[in-house]
Order: structure tokens, then C-alpha cells, then sequence
């Protein structure tokens, strides 16, 4: 049984980066060789737009050495899968599209309208705190 491939939503890439905790805990695993991350076109544009919110206060040597360390840590794919219309939010498809392509096993996100799936193909939709949990 090989690494576990995950897929992380953006604002649990977010706040690893910017905040630590359990999402923090999760890229050094990634780092360790413990998970695979996965991170399609889609999310790696979305994840570089979303590092320049002002709100989140991060400078332009902190987004280009976070944008960097993600480009090392993951395996970025053009998704051939396409999902329309599973979520009400529809940027949260693009988290799905992964699955069919790669036999994603955790799709690790905070947001409810994910959450509430459970389930999505192979991988199962959960929490930062539940994947530590499961391997550990």
C-alpha cells in the first residue's frame, strides 16, 4: 500500500501556510512523503489568486515561497474529468474532478457543502483533524 493521495481545498492550504495547525500538520506529512497531494490547474490558479487577498496579510516573498513550496510538494494535473453542478458552490467541483483521474483517497476540506457528501468516488471527504486522526 503505497502514499495516500490527497487533495486539499484551498482554504485549508490557506490557513496551513498562514495560520499552522492541523492543516499545517498535514503539508509536513506531504513534505515527509506520508501523502501524495494533488492539486489540479483549476485549484493551483484559485490557491495563487486567493494567497493575494489583502485580508490574509502575506508579502510578496511569503506568496512566492509558499507558491513555490506547494509547486514542489505536489503532483499538479490537467483534470480530464469534468463536474458540473454536484455543489451548490460551483469552484467546489474542481476539488471532485481529481477523483476519476488520480483514485484520490481523501479530499481533506472544513467546508459543509463537502462534508456532507461523505464520499465521492474513491476518496472520502473529511477534515484535517479526522485524516490525522485515521493515520495515527
Amino acid at each position: 500500500m503505497g502514499k495516500k493521495k490527497i487533495v486539499i481545498d484551498t482554504n485549508t492550504l490557506i490557513s496551513a501556510f498562514g495560520w499552522g495547525g492541523k492543516p499545517s500538520e498535514i503539508i509536513k506529512g506531504v513534505i515527509e512523503g506520508k501523502y501524495e497531494l494533488i492539486l489540479s490547474l483549476k485549484q493551483m490558479e484559485e490557491f495563487i489568486r486567493v494567497l493575494d487577498y489583502p485580508k490574509f496579510g502575506f508579502t510578496k516573498v511569503q506568496k512566492e515561497r509558499i507558491s513555490l513550496l506547494l509547486f514542489g510538494i505536489s503532483t499538479v494535473i490537467k483534470t480530464k474529468t469534468k463536474i458540473d453542478k454536484i455543489l451548490r458552490d460551483a469552484k467546489d467541483n474542481m476539488l471532485l474532478e481529481p477523483v476519476k483521474d488520480m483514485k484520490i483517497d481523501y479530499i481533506i476540506t472544513g467546508d459543509k457543502d463537502l462534508l456532507v457528501l461523505k464520499k465521492f468516488g474513491s476518496a472520502k471527504i473529511i477534515t484535517a483533524s479526522q485524516l490525522l486522526e485515521k493515520e495515527t
